[in-house]
């Protein structure tokens, strides 16, 4: 019923991890390579027969779609090589899909990786799973979802987690990746340079690597556009852009993105940043109100923002107020943190 579809080049240290999270569900395997010159396709061929090969064309959407057409099954569910499968209800997955065939459905992904020294953890919903014969994937690089008739489509929720190594802490590797992405975006750019998303991806790129100028001038470019809310990247490219001009030191000019208040009022994700907001132009009360509506929110998908990282906040703003007993208080309630370690060790000397 359905088939597992994935792209491979150069990926023998985290392919094998890969395919043992799958193996065990008797899936359709299909791997295209596109051009490894390590052992990326014998490691392939211990769990699957279906390898091929693809020549690369610097498009992500056609290697993606060649190893779709590969597929015998009528629905795919597309997989990376640095992505584990660490849970998944084989007969829910197959009884959804079914229920709700000609939409498309979406995956649990969670991204673990270290920034100067601090862990962050970031979930997401991300849409992976579709029927071959009405959908293909769009894009040189970050590619989108399409229907084959052009028209918009609905999405679901699967019961599969995925844990993606992607940007893990290998900082070679990861700086080779973010190269390269930024490149090919550049040179989507050349050929299009009315998409907003391309910005974004282009501002995304710099920001995980660091460069929070250049992120910033690429999401204002993408905001720039008459974009929806609703689209689902526009959220993320708001609080990506509101840390990008914390990060530059740019305070007064985050304030603006307050304005959108009403619009993600609902996303803990987004009223943790106007509590950093407000902290980081001086506005303490208003943060602490900020931070304490954000652990109101069950659902996030930066880990922490609806609970330690919250706290932790509201405790530095306690001991900048010289208020130790308070910052203590919500220091111990950020429980393992280790900032909060750190902090609660300092002051109880």
């Amino acid at each position: 019923m359905i088939s597992i579809c994935m792209i491979v080049r150069d990926e023998s240290k985290v392919l094998a991890k890969c395919l043992e999270s799958i193996k065990d569900y008797n899936f359709e395997i299909v791997i295209v390579d596109t051009g490894s010159i390590d052992n990326t396709k014998e490691i392939a061929r211990r769990y699957t027969k279906n390898v091929y090969d693809f020549k690369w064309c610097n498009d992500f959407s056609k290697a993606i779609n060649f190893s779709i057409s590969k597929a015998n099954n009528k629905y795919v569910l597309v997989l990376a090589a640095d992505e584990i499968v660490i849970n998944l209800d084989k007969e829910q997955l197959g009884k959804k899909i079914l229920d709700r065939a000609n939409e498309v459905g979406r995956i649990n992904i969670k991204n673990e990786y270290l920034r100067n020294g601090n862990k962050f953890v970031y979930t997401d919903y991300v849409s992976r799973v579709f029927d071959k014969d009405k959908y293909e994937y769009n894009g040189c690089i970050h590619e989108q979802i399409v229907r084959k008739d052009g028209n918009g489509y609905k999405t679901y929720k699967l019961p599969v987690t995925i844990n993606h190594l992607g940007y893990d802490n290998d900082e070679i590797s990861r700086k080779n990746k973010i190269s390269r992405n930024i490149q090919l975006l550049k040179a989507s750019l050349m050929s299009n340079d009315s998409d907003p998303y391309i910005y974004y991806q282009l501002g995304k790129s710099y920001y995980m690597d660091g460069n929070y100028n250049e992120a910033k001038i690429n999401f204002e470019k993408a905001l720039g556009f008459n974009l929806d809310t609703k689209y689902e990247y526009v959220q993320d490219l708001v609080e990506s852009y509101g840390y990008s001009l914390i990060n530059i030191g740019e305070y007064k000019e985050s304030i603006k993105l307050l304005n959108l208040y009403e619009e993600f009022k609902n996303s803990a994700d987004y009223i943790f940043l106007a509590g950093l907001i407000y902290m980081n132009n001086g506005l303490f009360i208003e943060a602490i109100t900020e931070f304490q509506n954000s652990k109101k929110i069950e659902i996030c998908k930066m880990e922490g923002v609806n609970d330690y990282l919250a706290n932790y906040n509201i405790g530095v703003i306690f001991e900048c107020l010289g208020n130790k007993e308070k910052a203590v208080e919500f220091y111990y309630m950020c429980k393992n943190y280790d900032k909060a370690l750190e902090r609660i060790s300092f002051l109880e000397k």
